[in-house]
């Protein structure tokens, strides 16, 4: 692939790093960038059940490439303009909640990707800027191996159609959202992203990965699942949330002050 100035996400997948992302449900720009700062280098904006809207959007994007980051941002169920829109503030990958069939992953192509791949409207000019790119033509050609597209698979139809769903040309990850796959596989009954059946889920969906030549990832609740998760060959794990480092960080100080 021909990297683009500014982008790091997709060369490093496609060196067969392991990256791990921090993950961003407050909506305030400092706490992503901090997040970047102490050494993710990728955070994830989670628009889908965080608070984020598209101003703060933009700046966290801003604020997380200014420390040489990877901004992806997590798109509500559905929103698919926002993806695109999200690419052209300078996202380097779209995490998109519920691609539950052949016919959802290439609607999110067709959002995320330019032709051939897919159909996205022309209009990266923010992306040019904050990656300091003078050649649209260069983000044109080389735009659709250096933006990460992320189906979610939370679903037992999802897993139905697994192996299709990763054979969809422009579907670079399948990342897995561990509580809804609970939720949906216990008919539910369970809340419990580590449970014997999402263990053996993420089984076929990494055997699936490997079929179609796709990256396996996970939302992970903290950083021992995440590193034991990289061991069966995930290789995007989201790693806890700003809200619960925020709680840690805060109980354990409580914790001290009350001996």
């Amino acid at each position: 692939m021909a990297a683009l100035p500014g982008f790091s996400l997709a060369r490093r997948l496609a060196a067969g790093e392991t990256v791990y992302t921090g993950w961003c449900a407050l909506p305030a720009p400092v706490v992503a960038e901090s997040i970047a700062r102490e050494g993710f280098n990728t955070v994830t904006i989670d628009q889908q059940h965080g608070l984020w809207d598209t101003a703060a959007t933009a700046t966290a994007i801003m604020a997380i490439r200014s420390v040489g980051a990877a901004p992806v941002v997590r798109i509500p169920l559905g929103a698919f303009a926002a993806a695109s829109r999200s690419l052209d503030l300078g996202a380097e990958g779209i995490i998109a909640p519920m691609i539950n069939t052949v016919a959802d992953a290439k609607a999110f192509v067709e959002a995320t990707k330019f032709t051939p791949l897919g159909e996205r409207s022309w209009g990266p000019m923010r992306a040019l800027t904050l990656a300091g790119i003078g050649d649209p033509k260069a983000y044109l050609h080389n735009a659709n191996e250096n933006t990460v597209t992320l189906a979610m698979i939370e679903t037992r139809t999802a897993m139905a159609n697994i192996d299709a769903i990763a054979a969809v040309p422009g579907i670079d990850v399948l990342f897995v959202g561990p509580s809804d796959l609970s939720i949906e596989l216990s008919d539910g009954k369970d809340l419990d992203p580590h449970s014997p059946a999402v263990e053996a889920a993420l089984d076929r969906i990494i055997a699936a990965c490997r079929k179609a030549g796709k990256i396996a990832g996970l939302y992970c609740l903290n950083a021992e699942r995440a590193v034991a998760c990289a061991k069966r060959g995930m290789r995007f794990l989201a790693v806890g949330s700003d809200l619960t480092f925020l709680r840690a960080g805060t109980a354990a100080q409580i914790k001290v002050l009350k001996g």
